[in-house]
């Protein structure tokens, strides 16, 4: 590992500890938190959309978001460690399997649907919380009652 590579190592360890970076990917629906400045005045804006193509170049990582603002296409290319990106949430996973989804670009609607990705806890609701129930038995504790409707 040569000098260059050794400090990025670093740098990125440093702000991996101040912000933690969330494990995403192609698919999946962020909600990023941006600091605008305006001015004097410093505010976060939150742009939420699908991730279309996720670029690991270790510093200098990023992502590409989608979202559809008031019927138009908008992209948006945010730097995975700017000292800008306050925060990033993963709100939904998708199921996906292409590493660049370029070509929702040229859909809208129903064709440019992305199916969710369950798994762990997600399944478990989908399944009407069956695995937890049964794991809370396993421990000793009483079942919740189930809802009627």
């Amino acid at each position: 590992m040569n000098l260059l590579q050794q400090f990025e190592a670093e740098q990125m360890a440093r702000l991996a500890a101040s912000r933690p970076v969330p494990e995403f990917g192609p698919g999946d629906t962020v909600r990023v938190m941006v600091k605008v400045v305006e001015g004097e005045r410093i505010r976060t804006q939150a742009y939420e959309g699908v991730v279309i193509a996720r670029s690991n170049r270790g510093l200098n990582s990023n992502f590409t978001v989608r979202k559809i603002s008031y019927g138009e296409g908008v992209e948006r290319v945010f730097p995975l460690y700017s000292p800008n990106v306050t925060e990033i949430q993963v709100v939904r996973r998708g199921r996906v399997r292409r590493a660049k989804l370029y070509y929702l670009r040229g859909r809208t609607g129903k064709s440019a649907r992305i199916a969710e990705r369950l798994g762990g806890a997600a399944a478990a609701r989908a399944k009407g919380g069956a695995a937890v129930v049964a794991e809370g038995a396993a421990a000793g504790e009483q079942p919740a009652e189930q809802p009627q409707g």
